[in-house]
């Protein structure tokens, strides 16, 4: 009893200081990205894997979301990474997001969970120099301080738009999310833009849940679908994607949720919605 109450006093005392520090640090000035389409200049551009992981920055002292929370990464984990600011993504591999996300938000994660993570780094958001220099400076300081879980993002060139499918192609045969495009030329900009463009075999986007819809035939008693709320105001059905389990338990209203589709009816509502996974509070 005694030492449950002291893991539930660390607990607390660390939850303290979470909630303490994300009201000091506002969310960083992070570069976002935009979709490609067809007839973009690949000239310019570095083309690299989009890690399926939680986008971090490292502010030269710690690690931060994407949102301004603070990661409870362990010590060792960040042990000699350089003190200069640091965008990246906290990453455990193809198709293991939900690891990484569950890692990255926990106050008291495992070692053993932390150990399969690497903080994935694709830009220097402290870097004056076009990203062509600042990949050159990312890499020369990541590559020669051969720190275990920290790596630098690989980047390469492509021809045209026929090489950039055959890119994409190979990396979701192999379990991959899809690619990212950074123009070469391009200053570090905290706002979306195209400097920074995604490609992904289907279009994503988050939802409010708003109601639980109940199910029928095979599903009743369970969820049948969700009601949902995109940005815009526009409310649809979702009802494919999930598992017998989240069917089970489903969402609560409120919830943030990221749903696959593929473009858009005339109404404005997206073609072919279906369930991708909870968006955790705070990232």
């Amino acid at each position: 009893m005694r030492k449950k109450r002291e893991v539930s006093a660390l607990c607390s005392l660390l939850l303290a200081l979470c909630l303490f520090s994300s009201l000091v640090f506002a969310a960083p000035p992070l570069m976002l990205a935009n979709t490609y389409h067809p007839g973009i200049d690949l000239a310019d551009y570095w083309v690299s894997e989009k890690m399926d992981g939680v986008r971090g920055y490292w502010d030269g002292k710690r690690l931060w979301t994407r949102a301004g929370n603070p990661v409870a990464a362990p010590a060792w984990f960040t042990a000699g990474w350089p003190t200069i600011p640091m965008d990246g993504e906290l990453w455990a591999g193809r198709g293991r997001f939900d690891l990484a996300s569950a890692t990255v938000r926990a106050l008291l994660a495992s070692d053993e969970d932390w150990r399969q993570l690497r903080f994935m780094v694709f830009d220097l958001p402290g870097d004056a120099a076009v990203f062509d220099r600042r990949l050159q400076h990312l890499q020369r300081l990541l590559n020669s301080s051969q720190l275990t879980y920290l790596q630098a993002v690989s980047q390469a060139r492509v021809r045209d738009h026929h090489e950039l499918m055959q890119r994409l192609d190979a990396v979701v045969k192999a379990g991959g999310e899809g690619l990212m495009l950074h123009r070469g030329s391009s200053l570090y900009r905290g706002e979306r833009n195209d400097d920074l463009l995604k490609l992904k075999p289907w279009d994503d986007a988050e939802a409010v849940v708003v109601a639980v819809l109940p199910g029928q035939g095979k599903y009743a008693g369970m969820m049948g679908a969700l009601l949902v709320e995109m940005p815009s105001g526009q409310r649809f059905r979702l009802g494919t994607g999930f598992s017998d389990a989240e069917r089970r338990q489903p969402p609560v209203p409120g919830a943030r949720l990221t749903y696959r589709y593929r473009g858009f009816h005339g109404s404005g509502l997206p073609r072919f919605a279906s369930f991708l996974r909870l968006r955790p509070a705070g990232e």
